[in-house]
């Protein structure tokens, strides 16, 4: 692989810690959330930071395919990214993500090629893919 950027963070005290990049950009207080059993402070968590990262890297994906098929995207488009942890049936934590794609002003057919040929290029998409349960929504205006 060819680096065409490189970000470095770091976690001190995992879930009840801190977490902050090389650069100062993030330098946030984590703290565990209450269905995890703790007790859901004032801090971020890593479901939240993998959510925001994954629903930022998606909707670019869809914004470059769209310009790449010279489909025009609202500026209003969206990715919102929920992700779960719970137990497999062997009781291993597991991850599952859902995100929801709000391309206002494109027809069902072409919506559904855009997310799913984002869902191909994205590398988020890409580094989950066959570990954890992916489901793509697609949201348009009524």
């Amino acid at each position: 692989m060819k680096t065409l950027y490189e970000a470095t963070a770091t976690a001190i005290g995992g879930r009840k810690g801190h977490v902050s990049t090389e650069d100062g950009k993030i330098d946030m207080e984590l703290s565990v959330p209450k269905g995890l059993g703790g007790d859901g402070g004032k801090g971020t968590n890593p479901e939240q930071l993998f959510g925001s990262a994954y629903a930022a890297c998606f909707g670019s994906a869809v914004q470059l395919v769209a310009e790449n098929e010279k489909i025009k995207l609202g500026d209003d488009m969206s990715v919102t990214a929920n992700i779960e942890i719970g137990k497999t049936k062997e009781g291993d934590l597991q991850l599952r993500a859902t995100l929801d794609c709000y391309l206002p002003g494109v027809d069902v057919e072409t919506g559904e090629k855009l997310v799913n040929k984002a869902h191909e290029v994205c590398p988020y998409s890409r580094a989950t893919r066959d570990n954890i349960t992916v489901t793509l929504n697609l949201l348009l205006d009524e």
